[in-house]
């Protein structure tokens, strides 16, 4: 069973590392991508997807995996589009007719992605007999 330190438990700079650096990161060297090539966009975005999923197991369950992937998603999205802007390039994927929705879409892809990955954690902590909910003491 996958069973990662809990974001709340880690110390505050890890957490604003792993909440907010790595998403404006990955969402920034996307930014750069999409003017270089899909395919490579497409790539780093599925992966940036999967971390979303992932990082939603480092919560008590998936309300708090979908709170940290609306942020995060949104932090992506932004980092994103201001990582295109300052590069200047033509996006060989569509933006959409308002890229600036795009911050919007990412943030609701990290929420649900995050939230199912809070949500299977916490399955597999239950059926482990680890119980991490208010109404549950810890193991």
């Amino acid at each position: 069973m996958y069973s990662p330190v809990l974001l709340r438990d880690r110390p505050r700079p890890v957490q604003i590392l792993l909440g907010g650096v790595i998403p404006a990161a990955i969402g920034a060297l996307n930014g750069v991508l999409i003017g270089v090539s899909s395919v490579a966009y497409w790539i780093v975005a599925v992966l940036a997807g999967v971390g979303a999923f992932v990082a939603g197991f480092e919560h008590r369950d998936g309300w708090g995996g979908a709170d940290r992937g609306l942020v995060g998603g949104a932090i992506y999205g932004t980092s994103l589009l201001i990582a295109h802007a300052l590069v200047g390039t033509h996006a060989k994927v569509s933006l959409g007719s308002f890229p600036p929705f795009l911050v919007v879409i990412t943030a609701i892809f990290g929420m649900f992605l995050g939230a199912a990955g809070g949500r299977i954690a916490r399955l597999q902590r239950e059926r482990a007999g680890i119980f991490l909910t208010d109404e549950h003491a810890a193991q």
